[in-house]
């Protein structure tokens, strides 16, 4: 078994993209910006928030004033947590799938999110006591696919005394730019189909795709484990 996780938040532990997407057409509506969900999902999905707004700006042909990015991602949380609070959905098998790894080593969460909104997802999980660490946007300068917040999770592992685990731990994700920062960073990752289809994860590089965490089994781990590792 894999002696430690590493799980991205959005589209793996909780379904919540739909939220995002709307909390951030809500913000940039003021300003004369819109984007439709498909945008969202084929442009703007692998971004951390400031990434996001920048890449809606550039396509909107705005100018890049980081006060204004700051702005629209301040708007953007507090939307985004005013609706969480009420429709936040997690995947079926989350909460059982980081309370059993969590049993074989230590696991974090890696993610461009914000720190408070993944700390509201985990305690609507109900696994905040099973995470020894989360590394969010705050963590980091650069969102995936650049391997910086695996880098920082890697880090973090050897500092709370786990250097082995630490370059032996699981990636799981659900999209391709997470499946080529995990990569980048030296990880083995599995991706779940949450959000896009086997095919497109498995090309993207990921070393097993499940169809969701409900279909992550132990045998399936240590298979892959043994077929990395011997």
């Amino acid at each position: 078994m894999f002696p430690a996780t590493f799980f991205d938040y959005n589209g793996v532990l909780v379904d919540d993209e739909a939220v995002h997407c709307a909390a951030m057409r809500a913000a940039v509506r003021p300003l004369g910006v819109t984007f439709s969900e498909r945008d969202y999902w084929e442009r703007y999905l692998g971004f951390d928030d400031i990434g996001a707004f920048q890449a809606i700006l550039r396509d909107a042909g705005r100018s890049l004033q980081s006060d204004l990015v700051s702005e629209l991602v301040e708007a953007k949380g507090k939307l985004y947590l005013d609706a969480a609070r009420d429709q936040l959905k997690t995947f079926a098998g989350a909460e059982a799938l980081v309370r059993r790894l969590a049993q074989a080593g230590p696991v974090a969460v890696v993610s461009g999110a914000l720190r408070h909104e993944i700390e509201l997802g985990l305690e609507v999980l109900g696994v905040t006591e099973s995470i020894c660490c989360i590394v969010a946007a705050e963590d980091t300068t650069a969102s995936k696919p650049d391997p910086e917040g695996y880098v920082v999770a890697k880090r973090r592992l050897r500092d709370l005394g786990y250097p082995q685990a630490a370059d032996r731990a699981l990636v799981i994700e659900d999209s391709m730019a997470g499946i080529e920062a995990a990569k980048a960073a030296g990880l083995p990752c599995l991706a779940v189909a949450h959000t896009y289809p086997s095919e497109r994860l498995a090309a993207a590089g990921a070393d097993l795709v499940a169809d969701s965490v409900a279909a992550v089994t132990d045998h399936s781990l240590e298979e892959l484990y043994a077929t990395l590792y011997g």
